[in-house]
């Protein structure tokens, strides 16, 4: 069987071994990448030299010493492109490390590309790149979710072991259902976002995308911890998750919100993900019925704050630093809006007026400060719920992948895809994704358990336990 077929847990034990090397794994995958990457455009830039040169100096003994990582082309690695997916940043490369990526590096792993994304974050389909539109590798006439979607398809399709994704919405969690792999979006505060391009920073946060929830536990293991470069980290000491996976989920209070199984769902998504909450009573877990009063605002709350934030975040795009610039501006102005209008994709601009609108005068009131004292109580509904529970379960996403081009031309149906991950957010918590299922034409289902804030530990061990009793993650994609 090709490497690239095998969990990064599995590649580190042969690694250790010396019963493989590096350089083996890098070119099982790009074999892989050759044969099906066209299909599946998870990539915007592959740099077989660097990596393979990387792989023979990989020192095995490190905790990551010698595993391809994929990262999403929002984060800053040193001497590489970051665009965003968005011709703003044509021909930008990072001239610093981000801290996860540091990290990463200091525990061995090595850097196989850039994966493809909404533009700036901004999206769930990954259909807003302005470096094409990357396929579901189960099914190439879908989308596979956004706006990590590129990250999630290359660790489904086998094109990398594990990648790096950022959600701000459910942006790992959504793909990683879709995809059917593991999307972890840890607390607020878990992992530093110094070198991750800004959308909404009191909403984004870094993660990892895998095939297994141990992978997922092994690299979060070595990205987390405070760092003195973004104050918004936690000070806690680092911590090792699932070192010892109890593998059962006796005893657990698992919470089902019923604001999240809606009229409408996909009828296999809503049976899957209440199949998984009849595992977890049948093995010893307690199911308890708990109410989040004021989801349905959630996604009036995102968009007014995340627009918000973005449109202050993107002014700094502006063709005078870097990226791209207009060419034979008339003057300052026009030099703004030409490099802003010629760089920025639709959906980015719609967002850019949105923020602009709801923090102009006479309005910032009605709609800003109204929105953050909602999102206050958005947080109270999951601290009063985590009394009665230890865990929320609720599905990832209300269907299975869409076809490509179906909501292009609706956003508003389009902001609908992240109606389930969209709290979590606002509220800071912990929460994963992982496959639950698939429907009868063999698409992926994603189940979602929420923690409370940094309760990682508890979310990854009843996640393990559920995934060791079902072989959802070991399907291969026909793509």
């Amino acid at each position: 069987m090709s490497l690239a077929h095998e969990t990064l847990a599995s590649l580190r034990r042969r690694l250790s071994s010396k019963e493989i090397h590096s350089r083996d794994i890098v070119k099982d995958l790009l074999t892989e990448i050759g044969t099906r990457e066209k299909t599946v455009h998870a990539f915007t830039h592959i740099d077989e030299k660097a990596a393979l040169a990387a792989a023979e100096k990989a020192d095995s003994s490190l905790p990551l010493g010698g595993i391809p990582i994929a990262l999403k082309d929002n984060l800053n690695a040193l001497g590489d492109p970051c665009t965003c997916s968005s011709k703003i940043l044509e021909g930008y490369k990072a001239p610093y490390d981000a801290t996860a990526v540091a990290r990463l590096r200091q525990a061995g792993a090595i850097f196989l590309g850039r994966t493809n994304m909404d533009e700036f974050a901004m999206g769930s389909s990954t259909e807003n790149s302005a470096l094409g539109i990357t396929r579901n590798p189960w099914d190439s006439t879908r989308i596979p979710g956004g706006s990590s979607g590129g990250s999630a398809a290359a660790v489904a399709g086998r094109l990398a072991i594990a990648a790096l994704g950022s959600d701000t919405g459910g942006s790992i969690r959504q793909p990683a259902a879709l995809c059917g792999c593991v999307g972890l979006k840890p607390t607020y505060g878990r992992i530093s976002r110094y070198g991750l391009v800004a959308f909404a920073s009191s909403l984004d946060q870094i993660g990892p995308l895998t095939r297994t929830v141990e992978d997922s536990a092994i690299l979060l293991s070595a990205l987390a911890g405070h760092d003195p470069r973004d104050n918004t980290t936690d000070l806690r000491k680092p911590e090792t998750f699932l070192s010892k996976p109890t593998g059962s989920v006796q005893g657990l209070r698992v919470g089902l919100p019923k604001e999240y199984f809606l009229p409408g769902m996909s009828p296999e998504a809503e049976a899957a993900v209440r199949g998984a909450a009849h595992w977890f009573e049948k093995n010893g877990a307690t199911l308890v019925e708990v109410s989040l009063p004021h989801t349905p605002a959630a996604i009036a709350v995102y968009y007014i704050l995340a627009t918000a934030e973005a449109s202050a975040n993107l002014a700094r795009f502006d063709g005078v630093r870097y990226g791209r610039r207009a060419v034979e501006p008339k003057d300052l102005l026009d030099l703004y809006h030409r490099s802003r209008s010629e760089g920025f994709g639709p959906e980015v601009k719609r967002r850019i007026i949105l923020g602009t609108f709801v923090l102009s005068q006479g309005y910032a009131d009605a709609y800003y400060r109204k929105a953050q004292k909602v999102r206050g109580l958005l947080r109270q509904d999951f601290e009063s719920a985590f009394t009665k529970c230890d865990l929320l379960l609720t599905p990832t996403s209300p269907e299975p992948a869409f076809p490509l081009g179906e909501r292009t031309q609706d956003p508003l149906k389009m902001y609908l895809a992240d109606v389930f991950t969209i709290s979590t957010n606002l509220a800071g918590n912990g929460a994963i994704s992982l496959p639950c299922g698939f429907t009868k034409s063999n698409l992926p289902i994603g189940l979602q358990l929420i923690g409370p804030h940094f309760g990682e530990e508890k979310i990854l061990q009843a996640a393990h336990a559920y995934e060791q009793s079902h072989d959802f993650w070991k399907r291969m994609p026909p793509v």
